[in-house]
């Protein structure tokens, strides 16, 4: 399963959820940001690609569907509400992560 992780700037949220879910169960992951400067700006390739699309916040989603209306038909598009409180890598945000993941997907322990 291929799996796309988004938040603003690509720096911490989906950098993280990343780094933890990538290989694991066999999952293909990729992470990108919807904003200009963002480390990874979000394209329509990155979407076509995914099975499954997790974005952090509300507004990540209205931007997404903004974006790439069309290539978003059919995809499965979650929102985690996690705010942009936490650092690359913090463990409370791999907790919440795995906690809020856990109801669409097998995660690690």
């Amino acid at each position: 399963m291929k799996l796309l992780f988004v938040c603003s700037r690509n720096k911490w949220r989906s950098l993280t959820a990343e780094k933890i879910f990538d290989g694991f169960n066999g999952y293909q992951v990729r992470s990108a940001g919807t904003e200009e400067g963002a480390r990874i700006r979000v394209t329509e390739g990155h979407i076509g690609w995914s099975d499954m699309i997790f974005a952090m916040e509300k507004k990540h989603i209205r931007r997404l569907k903004d974006k790439f209306s069309n290539t978003l038909i059919g995809k499965q598009l979650i929102c985690l509400n996690i705010p942009d409180d936490f650092e690359f890598m913090d463990e409370e945000l791999i907790e919440i992560l795995k906690s809020r993941v856990s109801d669409y997907i097998e995660v690690p322990e």
